[in-house]
């Protein structure tokens, strides 16, 4: 089996998607800062329990710390990098800019430089469905354009779509971006809100509620989202000889080995039945705080997820209101509550 650097494998989906590469037998290194944006112990857990595997090795280092970076992948020599690691949050993008300068800008050149160098097979590269920023016309779909990011943290993940299509373009290294959509399950961020919502109604404080409540998005359950990725890691993007071979709906560039992928439920959830869904699996009514929108934010993100599907066979497809009695079984489990 193939060797792949999983970058921010102590993080939320890195830890997921190491946990599934694993399971099928690859052999995976993790690079994570483990920072202190979030619980370290989460984190720290979640590499406890993938270093389990004998297949399963880690570096603890900062993506801009490009020594270390790349003494670690010459060492490790993977012949296929998920680089997932980066400064999440939307709303932490207003308080700290200069940390996703530093992570989601220079850390993925020091990625990308590792990957030209070491002429890997994939690089698959995480963005955002926030990248869709003012876009209306839903469901999103990967053609169309995305030039009205709302957020710097979404500006960031949009110059590393064009990084990477600057890479493929000139080193014919094959990178697949994928276009994440609220993603949510056991083991996630304390800072994403179905966590937040369940800490708190279970504590008896009162949920934030942005926008009124009239807020809707295509949550996408973390097993199924790493699932895309790993079925995404074997359909590597070949440059067409001409822009007549790209078959419509299809995000591949004309001029490099370069595609774009959504990765969601394709389904839009409004957030108080998410809400709902919430207080019918614990027992409790919500104390309910409701707020106008935050800045940056938007009402709705939905995702066509077709062009996934065709090149995979696969579509996210988790309900809901299953994710949600995942999440909560684990949550109970992992604090005792």
């Amino acid at each position: 089996m193939k060797r792949v650097l999983v970058t921010g494998s102590a993080g939320f989906i890195g830890f997921h998607l190491s946990q599934l590469l694993l399971d099928e037998g690859f052999e995976v290194h993790g690079f994570d800062g483990i920072t202190d944006y979030y619980d370290i112990n989460l984190k720290r857990r979640r590499h406890q329990m993938l270093l389990q595997n004998a297949r399963f090795s880690a570096t603890e280092g900062m993506l801009e710390d490009e020594e270390a970076f790349w003494n670690m992948a010459e060492a490790f020599q993977p012949e296929i990098i998920v680089h997932l690691a980066a400064q999440a949050g939307v709303r932490y993008s207003l308080e700290n800019p200069r940390a996703y300068v530093d992570s989601n800008l220079i850390g993925t050149f020091n990625v990308m430089e590792a990957a030209r160098k070491l002429k890997v097979e994939h690089l698959l590269m995480a963005s955002t469905s926030s990248v869709y920023g003012a876009n209306e016309d839903m469901p999103f779909s990967e053609t169309e354009k995305a030039d009205t990011q709302l957020t710097f943290y979404a500006a960031t993940k949009k110059a590393n779509e064009s990084m990477g299509h600057s890479y493929a373009h000139l080193w014919d290294l094959p990178v697949t971006m994928f276009r994440f959509f609220t993603v949510y399950g056991p083991f996630g961020r304390p800072d994403l809100a179905l966590y937040k919502f369940v800490d708190a109604m279970l504590a008896g404080r009162p949920i934030d509620i942005y926008n009124h409540g009239d807020m809707y998005r295509d949550f996408t359950y973390v097993a199924d989202l790493v699932r895309a990725i790993r079925l995404l890691i074997d359909a590597v993007p070949v440059r067409p000889a001409s822009a007549k071979e790209i078959e419509p709906g299809d995000s591949l560039s004309p001029a490099a080995p370069y595609r774009i992928v959504n990765i969601g439920n394709s389904e839009k959830v409004r957030l108080l039945d998410f809400i709902e869904a919430i207080e019918t699996e614990l027992g409790i009514e919500a104390k309910r705080n409701y707020m106008p929108m935050q800045l940056g934010d938007v009402p709705a993100t939905w995702a066509d997820a077709d062009l996934l599907k065709r090149l995979t066979g696969y579509r996210p497809e988790t309900d809901y209101r299953e994710g949600i009695a995942k999440f909560v079984a684990w949550f109970r489990d992992y604090y005792d509550k």
